[in-house]
């Protein structure tokens, strides 16, 4: 699994981030398919169910969406020791996230393998799967 925490409002790091993880997933080509994508909101008051269903598709078609309540975010950002915080715009009524930006790198037990910071190209992702991948077989 990759497993990224962010929020759909996010101006670039998020998108940026988001748009690698799929790139990897697609140039993996077959062994993409043994690697599951999560997109994890840390903003549940605007990333609604239906919102990241039409948000999460512009990355890969297989990234799944994931939203909670406030308390069920923060106990997976705990467990993955995310740091989020909500922060208030001067002069605006809209706020944004400052949050840490890791892509999680997870085996199909939830086994933590590494991560990858954030801008993480997605050919040094590929390398670094493709590793994980070879070691199952």
């Amino acid at each position: 699994m990759l497993v990224y925490f962010g929020f759909s409002f996010c101006p670039d790091v998020c998108p940026t981030d988001l748009m690698a993880i799929g790139q990897a997933v697609d140039k993996l080509g077959p062994g993409g398919d043994a690697v599951q994508p999560l997109f994890v909101t840390v903003d549940p008051d605007r990333d609604t169910p239906a919102h990241l269903a039409d948000y999460v598709p512009f990355f890969h078609s297989r990234l799944l969406g994931l939203t909670g309540d406030a308390t069920q975010i923060r106990d997976a950002a705990r467990l993955y020791r995310v740091y989020y915080a909500k922060v208030a715009i001067e002069g605006a009524a809209e706020y944004t996230i400052d949050h840490s930006g890791f892509i999680y790198l997870m085996d199909r037990n939830g086994k933590y393998l590494g991560f990858f910071p954030p801008g993480t190209p997605s050919d040094r992702m590929v390398a670094v799967i493709k590793a994980h991948l070879s070691a199952k077989r």
